[in-house]
C-alpha cells in the first residue's frame, strides 16, 4: 500500500506509531508491531537503532540502547521488516540516521529496503541540499524520500523540500528532540496551516504527540496524520518485566490514539 492510498483510506487523521526495531529484543519487537497493527495503525514508522541519535530524547535513546544490546544490526532490522510484511501491507517508513545508509552504501541500503518492503525513508540528519545520492536511489527503487519540516522552515525552503519530497511532509511540532509533551503549542497549529497552504504533500506531525487530546487538536488543525513514538516506547520501558502486560497496555494506548483521530 502506498502512502497516497493510506491517506485516502484513513478515517480522519492517520495514526502512525513509531518503534525502534529490536526494542527490547527481536521477538518482542515483532509482537509489539503486530499489536500496533491489530490496534488499527494506518502505517508504521520504524527506527533503526543508532548509537548517537542526535534528534532523539531519552525515551528513544533508551530504546536504541536496548536494541543494540540485544544484538540488532542493520541487516537484522531489514529481516524484522520482512517478517512484519508477512502480516500487513500498510506503509512502513524508516526513520534512520544517514551514517547507517552511508556505511552500507546508499544504493545497497535502498535496494535492501525495497526488497524488505519499505515504503519510505526519512534520514533525520540529511538535508535536501545534500540528498542527491539518496534521491537517485529512492527513485530507482520506488521508495518515497521524506524530509523534515521544522517550525523554522521558511517559505522558500519549504518550496525546495516540496520539490524533492514524496509520500508526506514530516512536521516537527517543536524545537528540540523527540519526547512526550504535555501540550500542543499554538505555533504547531499555525505551522500545519502554513504547510498545508504552501506545501504539496499530506502533513504528518511528530515529536511530542502523546495524548488523545493532542491528536484531536492536530486533526482539527488539518494534519493528515500523527506519528507517536516516545509515549509508546515509555510503555515498553515501563513493562520490560511483563511482556503480556506491555502488549496489553500498548494495544489500549494505540486504540485510544487511533480513535481520537477519527473523523467522528
Amino acid at each position: 500500500m502506498s502512502y497516497a492510498e493510506m491517506f485516502r483510506r484513513a478515517d480522519g487523521c492517520a495514526f502512525v506509531p513509531f518503534v525502534v526495531a529490536g526494542d527490547p529484543d527481536m521477538e518482542t519487537s515483532l509482537e509489539i508491531i503486530r499489536t500496533l497493527v491489530d490496534a488499527g495503525a494506518d502505517a508504521l514508522e520504524v527506527g533503526f537503532p543508532f548509537s548517537d541519535p542526535i534528534a532523539d530524547g531519552t525515551s528513544v535513546q533508551g530504546a536504541d540502547l536496548r536494541a543494540l544490546r540485544a544484538g540488532m544490526t542493520t541487516e537484522k532490522c531489514f529481516q524484522l521488516i520482512e517478517r512484519v510484511r508477512e502480516f500487513t501491507s500498510i506503509p512502513i517508513g524508516l526513520l534512520v540516521y544517514y551514517n547507517l545508509i552511508y556505511r552500507m552504501g546508499v544504493d545497497e541500503f535502498y535496494r535492501r529496503a525495497a526488497e524488505a518492503g519499505v515504503t519510505g525513508i526519512l534520514a533525520a540528519d540529511l538535508p535536501p541540499e545534500e540528498a542527491s545520492d539518496a534521491l537517485r536511489a529512492a527513485e530507482k527503487y520506488d521508495i518515497d524520500q521524506i524530509f523534515i519540516v521544522a517550525p523554522t522552515t521558511g517559505s522558500e525552503r519549504l518550496k525546495r523540500i516540496s520539490e524533492v519530497s514524496s509520500g508526506f511532509h514530516y512536521l516537527v511540532s517543536v524545537m528540540g528532540v523527540t519526547g512526550a509533551r504535555s501540550r500542543v503549542e499554538d505555533a504547531t497549529i499555525e505551522l500545519i496551516k502554513r504547510v498545508k497552504a504552501e506545501g504539496s504533500l499530506p502533513v504528518m506531525v511528530g515529536f511530542g504527540v502523546s495524548r488523545p487530546e493532542h491528536v484531536r487538536m492536530l486533526r482539527d488543525a488539518g494534519a493528515d496524520g500523527v506519528i507517536v513514538g516516545s509515549a509508546i516506547i515509555d510503555v515498553i520501558s515501563g513493562n520490560l518485566g511483563d511482556r503480556e502486560l506491555m502488549l496489553q497496555r500498548i494495544h489500549e494506548m494505540a486504540g485510544t490514539l487511533k480513535a481520537a483521530g477519527g473523523s467522528g
